[in-house]
């Protein structure tokens, strides 16, 4: 049986088209749009405005708000004066491996800037997440994400001084975390907590990753164990929305029925 509508199982039912068929003209220009977008493929040209505007019978305010929309989305990108076909996005996997591997894992080359390193006092507000008293010393690290050089997102990491005391000098800051930990220090990772939220940067973050403040964020806060289940560290990542999603695999785990 062929798939209704003709469309991809994972696209949006009649193309986010109501039963009764009426829609807001941008959105209907938008839906012609990415069928074009199929046909140029990916770094294809998009026509000018004027000539999508005469192609699709809209004005080219109803076809902005589209040409917005799909740029938001991450399916188009400007690039000089023009727009193009954008890229798949950056899958990430959800799971406790690095930036790094999740990244050369689409061949592509993971990188990163460093903002800044600080040593602080503890807060009451990180200290129970870290298991630390209040005062002690702890690390923040910050640094943009970087994909091909192109920047895509900002992280900061917060951890205990103690449990990495030559951090700034033995540390390259361009380079994996977590292979720091695992192969310089032996730490391992047991597991971890993760919340994924939607939000938008601010105008700090917009600056440092390179984006408008209207492009949707995907934001992800990590506090993650050791494993002897010891608090290690509490990472939060704000990646961009037009460039990012996230993968992970779901499973259920059957009880054995008890016997007797």
């Amino acid at each position: 049986m062929e798939f209704p509508y003709g469309q991809d199982p994972g696209a949006p039912i009649r193309f986010g088209v109501p039963e009764h068929g009426r829609v807001p003209k941008y959105y209907a220009a938008k839906v012609e749009i990415a069928a074009l977008l199929e046909e140029l493929g990916e770094g294809g040209a998009l026509p000018t405005e004027r000539e999508l505007a005469v192609r699709f019978e809209v004005s080219r305010e109803t076809l902005r708000q589209a040409l917005r929309e799909l740029i938001l989305e991450g399916r188009l990108r400007r690039l000089g004066r023009g727009t193009v076909v954008a890229g798949p996005k950056l899958e990430q996997p959800l799971s406790l491996a690095s930036y790094t591997e999740g990244v050369r894992g689409q061949g592509l080359r993971p990188g990163r800037h460093l903002v800044g390193l600080d040593r602080f006092a503890c807060p009451p507000a990180l200290a129970g997440d870290l298991g630390l008293a209040v005062g002690d010393s702890v690390w923040h690290l910050e640094r943009v994400l970087l994909a091909d050089d192109e920047r895509v997102g900002l992280e900061s990491t917060y951890i205990a001084v103690d449990r990495v005391p030559d951090l700034a000098t033995d540390f390259e800051p361009d380079s994996s975390f977590y292979a720091y930990l695992r192969e310089r220090l032996g730490i391992g990772f047991g597991d971890a907590d993760e919340r994924l939220e939607t939000v938008l940067a601010t105008p700090r973050e917009a600056l440092l990753i390179g984006t408008p403040g209207a492009l949707p964020m995907l934001l992800i806060h990590r506090l993650s164990r050791d494993t002897e289940g010891s608090p290690l560290e509490r990472v939060r990542s704000l990646y961009r929305g037009d460039r990012f999603s996230f993968a992970t695999h779901l499973g259920t785990h059957l009880r054995k029925p008890a016997r007797g």
